[in-house]
Formats: structure tokens, sequence, C-alpha cells
């Protein structure tokens, strides 16, 4: 009799791992077969090549840059929302929420409408100077990519960092300021030590969705731009490459798997924070 809720389970939990199975690990294991489909020689003739390392540069300058100018843009508009009282606060954190499912190709298309070459800035600029060619060509650049992918995961720090800001006692910065603290000291000795978690969480986070972006710079167009999306895309659609395709993308899965593993050590550290008593 204390077989049958054992096989009962098992029964319940057939098909949803059935399932999961056919949509997601037979891919993923069929994409690892074919990276080794040459036993190994595959990697040796992706991985030296100019074309990866290039895409592989590529990739790390702009998530690397996307992820500073995230941290930099969205620590200082959390900590207005959270340290500075002013109307709408509410509301523009509510709306970050809201942007956090806004399509990422969608940025790129408003920046084009902005800052393209017959966009509004350079029109503009053209009639004011009376100029023929748009002054602004920074857009189809890696410039441009960084600054679409700044404006699209912004929020990603943001709301880690609104969380970890509310976890703050006020009167902790309040006793610290009529102790004689300065605004540095506080931000040094109170805030950052509780954001960090929140910092770290959100900084992975947006590294490994900046170095997976594929549609913004799809959608750009961006002129030597080439990342290791993007090559696999060319590898695979285009030059019908699937065994390198598939190497590159496996390349992609450990560094995403990575940053992953930080990612949520970080979400554990930041929740274990949040139960502690001195917070």
């Amino acid at each position: 009799m204390s077989r049958f809720p054992l096989l009962q389970r098992f029964a319940w939990a057939a098909p949803p791992v059935t399932v999961l199975g056919g949509i997601f690990l037979y891919p993923l294991l069929e994409l690892v077969c074919r990276s080794f489909g040459g036993g190994g020689t595959n990697y040796l003739k992706v991985l030296h090549t100019q074309i990866f390392m290039a895409a592989l540069g590529h990739t790390l300058e702009i998530g690397v840059l996307s992820t500073l100018g995230c941290l930099a843009l969205g620590s200082v508009l959390a900590a207005l929302i959270a340290f500075v009282p002013f109307p709408g606060a509410g509301a523009l954190s509510r709306l970050i929420d809201v942007f956090l499912a806004y399509p990422s190709f969608l940025v790129a298309l408003s920046l084009t409408f902005l800052y393209g070459a017959a966009g509004v800035v350079n029109t503009s600029l053209m009639q004011l100077f009376h100029t023929q060619q748009p002054p602004l060509d920074f857009l189809y650049t890696t410039a441009g990519v960084v600054l679409a992918e700044t404006t699209f995961y912004t929020p990603f720090v943001m709301r880690p960092l609104l969380a970890a800001f509310s976890m703050i006692e006020r009167a902790q910065i309040e006793v610290a300021l009529c102790l004689g603290a300065n605004p540095r000291q506080v931000l040094r000795e109170i805030i950052f030590p509780a954001a960090f978690p929140a910092l770290l969480a959100g900084s992975s986070l947006c590294l490994m969705l900046t170095i997976n972006e594929f549609g913004i710079i799809f959608y750009l167009g961006a002129k030597g731009v080439i990342t290791l999306p993007m090559l696999i895309f060319g590898k695979a659609i285009q030059e019908f490459q699937y065994a390198q395709a598939s190497v590159i993308a496996v390349v992609s899965i450990v560094l995403s798997l990575a940053l992953y593993g930080i990612y949520i050590a970080s979400c554990n550290r930041l929740s274990r924070n949040s139960h502690d008593p001195l917070l």
C-alpha cells in the first residue's frame, strides 16, 4: 500500500517532465551533440578563428559597457525614487514594472526615430546648421547598441535596488546623520552594504541578458558589430554551418549559466539580508 502514493507522484510528474524534456532538454542535448559531431575538432576550428574572437570581444565589450551604464543610471534613479520624495515617485516605480515587459527591438525603433539618419534630432540639426549630411552618426555603431541596451535594461537594475532600499530602516540613516555622519559616510556605511547584493544581482542579470541580446543589434543593423548571437544567426541561417553554430551556442550557454549562478547567489544573499534584524 505504501508504494501507491509514490507511484501516483511519478504518474503526476511524468507528463510535465516529458513535455519539458521534449521542448527544452532534447533540443539542448541535440545542440551539444552537434557541437561535438567531429569529436571536438569543431571546437578547435571555431574557437581559434578570428571572427569568433572578434565576436566574443564585441559581445563582452557591449555587455560590460551596457551593464556599467545600467548600474550608473539605475542607481541614481533608484536612489531618487527611494530617498528623495517627489510627486509621482510611486507612479514612476510602477512604470518601471511595465517597462520590463517592453519588447527590446521597440527601443531600437524608438532610438531610430530620434537619432537615425532621418530621425528628429538629425533632421533638426540639419535644418539648424544647413548641412546635407546628418551630424549624428553613432546609432549604427557600438555606441548606439550600448545606448539602446542601457535604455532597455536599466529597469532590471532598478528593481532589485528598490527592493534593497526598501529594507533599509530610515531610522538608521537619521541616527547616523544626527551623530554627525555626512551623506558620503551614510552611503558608504549604511546604504552601499545593504545594496551591494542587489547591485551584484542586477549587474549579473544585465550582463547575462546583454551578452545574449539579438533583437536590438539585428534591428539597428550596426556596422561591423558582430556579437555571438549574431554570429550564431549567420552561421546557422545564412551559411548553414550548423555544427559551427552549435559550438558558438554552447559557449554562449556556458557564459550565461555562469552569470546566472552569480545572479542566483546574489538573490539568495539579498533574501537572507531581508530577514536580518539589523537592516
